[in-house]
C-alpha cells in the first residue's frame, strides 16, 4: 500500500486595521483557485483598492493568474514568509486548535478549525495580523 495524503485549503485575507477577513475553503492550491479567490475577494469589496501581501508560492505569481482591477499583489522577499501578516493567523490556529490534539480523521480536524474560525473576532484578527512594518 502506498502512503497518501489528504488536505484541505483555506485562502484568506485579513485587513490588519479592522480585522475584517475574507476566507474561502477551496479544493486545491493552484493558479486557478487563486484566480477564483481573487475574483471573489474583488466582488466582496467592489471599488476598493486592496493590497494583498503574498509569499512566493508559484500560484501567487503565475503568468496565468487573473488579478481583478482594484487588487494589487505585494510580493514578499524570497524565503521570508514570517513577514506575511496572515502567517500569524495560521500560527495561532495551529497553537490553539491543533496543538497536542490527536484527531481521528481529517474531517474532525477540518471541523475543529472551522469551529474556531467562526469564533475569531475582528479584534483578535487585527491584533494577530497587525504589523508595524506595514505602515509608515
Amino acid at each position: 500500500m502506498r502512503p497518501g495524503y489528504k488536505n484541505f485549503y483555506f485562502f484568506s485575507a485579513v485587513n490588519p486595521n479592522t480585522g475584517q477577513e475574507f476566507t474561502l475553503q477551496l479544493p486545491t492550491v493552484d493558479t486557478e483557485m487563486m484566480s477564483l479567490y481573487l475574483n471573489h475577494l474583488s466582488q466582496e469589496h467592489p471599488g476598493a483598492h486592496i493590497l494583498l501581501v503574498l509569499d512566493g508560492a508559484g500560484w501567487h505569481k503565475a503568468k496565468e493568474l487573473k488579478v481583478p482591477d482594484g487588487i494589487e499583489l505585494v510580493p514578499l522577499p524570497p524565503y521570508s514568509p514570517e513577514l506575511n501578516p496572515a502567517e500569524r493567523l495560521w500560527q495561532w490556529l495551529r497553537l490553539h486548535v491543533c496543538r497536542n490534539r490527536l484527531f481521528s480523521s481529517l474531517d474532525d480536524l477540518e471541523q475543529a478549525i472551522c469551529d474556531a474560525w467562526h469564533l475569531l473576532s475582528p479584534a483578535l484578527l487585527s491584533s494577530l495580523c497587525h504589523c508595524s512594518y506595514l505602515y509608515d
